[in-house]
């Protein structure tokens, strides 16, 4: 029954539908030892895992220890910010899902996902462009994918593929469908307990029981027309984030050579 609510609440979530089917769809070109940068609980584990040799997740201790995330897993490595704790070059993909809006400094998280990316590697890469405050007050900055684009370019990275995460009517349908369930409905505690809302700082306030049989309808209907809104009458300039596929400038990708077959965390960690 738990597992059956959870994928109503992610077919309710536009947010997380559209991130869902986005990185489902581009997870077959991860390959050999994959880094996941501010992982939290590894949700994206299982969709990436069967192309990779290993699966490593690298959080930050303070915003790890904030939220409510650890439900399903929990970080390979915890660091305290700055530099990342591996060697140049380590990983053949990196994957950064809905981080770099949490970080005050981007360019440096940037620079350090680019130096861990092996030369033939694949960066993987979602941020937001509208979408609500969360993570507070650790929620600095919104990417258009020109400004990811650029941030790529700063570090040697070239962009070569764009996937935008929805159109108009997914972002007007998730921020009703946000506002319905967590300030109306108020069902953020529950959602947690399913395993949503990782993200986010444990939530205080009690489900509003009373106010479901309405707003569970009015949720459901709104995913439904905002999905079939989207298909009809889609618009490229509205989009609830992005998601770039970004390579080392200068690489052939003729000249990829096969993944390795190495699989310890400790393969990619620096030497003591």
């Amino acid at each position: 029954m738990k597992r059956l609510l959870r994928r109503c609440a992610d077919w309710i979530d536009l947010q997380w539908s559209v991130l869902e089917h986005s990185l489902r769809a581009v997870a077959p070109q991860a390959r050999g030892r994959l880094l996941d940068v501010g992982c939290g609980d590894k949700p994206y584990e299982a969709w990436f895992r069967p192309f990779v040799s290993a699966y490593v997740g690298v959080e930050h201790g303070d915003t790890f220890g904030s939220t409510a995330a650890g439900v399903r897993g929990r970080p390979d490595v915890v660091y305290s910010g700055g530099t990342l704790p591996f060697r140049d070059g380590s990983f053949d993909t990196v994957l950064s899902v809905q981080v770099l809006e949490h970080t005050p400094h981007p360019a440096a998280l940037m620079a350090e996902m680019s130096r861990v990316l092996a030369p033939d590697g694949l960066l993987i890469l979602t941020a937001p462009f509208q979408f609500r405050l969360h993570e507070q007050p650790h929620d600095y900055f919104r990417y258009s994918p020109h400004g990811l684009r650029q941030l790529c370019a700063d570090v040697g990275l070239e962009v070569f593929e764009t996937v935008p995460q929805g159109s108009l009517w997914t972002v007007i349908g998730h921020k009703l469908n946000s506002t319905l369930s967590l300030r109306v409905a108020r069902v953020g505690q529950l959602a947690q307990v399913m395993g949503k809302l990782g993200h986010e700082a444990p939530q205080g306030q009690g489900v509003r029981w009373w106010t479901l049989p309405v707003v569970g309808p009015m949720v459901v209907a709104i995913a439904a027309g905002a999905r079939l809104m989207d298909r009809w009458f889609a618009d490229p300039e509205e989009s609830l984030g992005f998601l770039v596929l970004a390579r080392p400038k200068g690489f052939s990708r003729g000249a990829e050579r096969a993944g390795s077959s190495a699989s310890p965390v400790a393969a990619a960690l620096p030497a003591r």
